[in-house]
Order: C-alpha cells, then structure tokens, then sequence
C-alpha cells in the first residue's frame, strides 16, 4: 500500500512515502494482526491481535478502526496538533492519540467482557502520528516502533513484556534473550483490564527519517541488525522493503504474523517546506 501520488496534500504538504505488508506467516493458520497507515493524514497504526478462536483479530480490528477513525478528523481538521500541553507536557496530538488508545481499550474489554467467544481477547498496539516537524509514538505491548535516520538504526519503544523486564532487571543479557522461552509473554494489553495506560513518547521528525512499525513477528524472526540492512538498501521503494522484510521472516520459520508498516518523512512533509510552498502559491495567485 503506497502513499497517495498527488503532488500536495489536503493541507498543503507533500504526504508521507508509505508502504505496509500482514502476513499469516508459515505456521499460523490466520492472521491476528491489523494495519492502517495515510500517508496524506500522516497516521500509522499496526495490532496484533491474541485469543481464543479468532478473537485476536476481533481485537486487532477494534484497536485499528478506533484509532484511526478518532484520528483521522483531527488529522484533517488544520488544528494546530504540534502546540505543547502546559499540564501534560505533551503535544495536543499526542493528548489525542492516548485518548484514542484509552478509546479502543474501552471498545476491546467491553467486548469481551459481553461476548463469550471473545472473553480474554487482547491486543497490542503501537501507532504513529506525524505532525508539523513531530511524531507522536503510542504503545502498549510488544509491538515496536524503530527510525533510521541516517545509518542509525534505534528502537523508539520499551516492550512491555516478560522478557524486557528480565532483561531491565538483569536476569537476562540480550544475548541470553534471544533464546527465552519467554518471548511471546507480554505484561499489558490493550483490552485486558479496564484501564491499561499506554505509553507516548514524542520526537523531532527530520527529512528523510524512516519509521519501522512492526509485530513480534519480524523481530522474533530476524535480527535489527538485518531489518535495518533491508531498509537502508531499499531506502527509495518502501514497498520492496516491507516485501522483503516479510520474505526473510518467513525464510525464517514464520513462526508468527508478520505485520510492517513503513513511513519515510519527506523534506517537502516537515512544515518549513510546506510554508514556501503555499506563500509561493499565494504570491501566484495574487
């Protein structure tokens, strides 16, 4: 899935480059994981999904939708998103993505809690939001969020899983992780209790940045030092890269879904650009 091919955005902007790939992998019999990603809004989410039956993507689904249906009128409403809570310290995008989050933990355990082939359905879920020269990062469980800028690789989000804690106790080298029996046990979802916070973080955006959604499904699978090796090669078709992302998971075992999402920040994106540009369009028309 590529980003829109208009020169401009709705808001005056080019729209970020985009490419996203699910796949069931080689074990699994259906595909637990959700996606949604606009380059033109400049909104990522990805989910994936845990429970009974199909109830992971039940779960999945609701998280996605959530999110990005709540976004997605911020996104086109030309609010200033990038302004900075007093209280929170937070932008006012991030302030709306925790709200969405809390939104679709509210939708999930609901769900569960009346519905029996969907009690104890879970998801993670980790999304992105692109505005003025900022990105807003939510996550709860153990799907991650990783930027290249430049040649540095470097994971953005902390799992929140039974593995990470071992690690940040000092139980298990990162070594030693790579060989837990642990790797699939994560210690908050969304949609588990009725109140499970998630976390945000907020960075600079700068032209060029690629930003790495995915589920445990890649990483399990294959190596960062790997996953940043296929990005950095495939830097100018995002597309090719999420292929082959998927492609050597699967080589891999596949042993779970495998879910990327891709997003480049254009310099014509980030808001210095966007201003000449529509100054110079103004000047035209005058």
């Amino acid at each position: 899935m590529l980003s829109a091919n208009s020169p401009l955005s709705a808001n005056g902007r080019s729209p970020l480059d985009v490419a996203s790939l699910s796949h069931p992998g080689m074990v699994r019999s259906h595909n637990e994981d959700s996606v949604f990603v606009d380059g033109d809004a400049g909104l990522a989410v990805l989910a994936d999904g845990m429970g009974g039956y199909n109830a992971g993507e039940v779960a999945s689904g609701i998280a996605v939708d959530v999110v990005s249906n709540g976004l997605l009128p911020e996104l086109a409403s030309g609010r200033e998103l990038s302004k900075v809570d007093v209280q929170s310290g937070l932008t006012h995008a991030a302030l709306l993505l925790q709200q969405q989050i809390a939104a679709a933990n509210k939708g999930i355990y609901e769900a569960a809690q009346t519905r029996p082939e969907c009690a104890g359905m879970g998801t993670t879920i980790v999304a992105a939001v692109f505005h003025g020269n900022r990105v807003s990062i939510g996550h709860i469980g153990d799907s991650r969020c990783y930027r290249l800028r430049g040649e540095k690789f470097e994971q953005l989000t902390h799992d929140h899983s039974l593995l990470q804690e071992q690690i940040d106790s000092g139980q298990l080298t990162s070594e030693q992780a790579k060989y837990s029996l642990n790797k699939n046990l994560v210690t908050r979802a969304l949609g588990i209790e009725a109140i499970v916070p998630a976390d945000i973080v907020e960075y600079r955006a700068e032209a060029e940045d690629i930003y790495l959604l995915n589920s445990d499904g890649l990483t399990d699978m294959v190596e960062p030092s790997v996953v940043h090796s296929i990005i950095d090669q495939k830097r100018d078709n995002l597309a090719e890269a999420a292929k082959e992302l998927v492609d050597v998971a699967n080589q891999n075992g596949g042993r779970d879904n495998i879910s990327v999402v891709l997003v480049r920040v254009p310099k014509d994106f980030l808001p210095s650009a966007a201003w000449a540009q529509r100054w110079l369009a103004k000047k035209r028309a005058n």
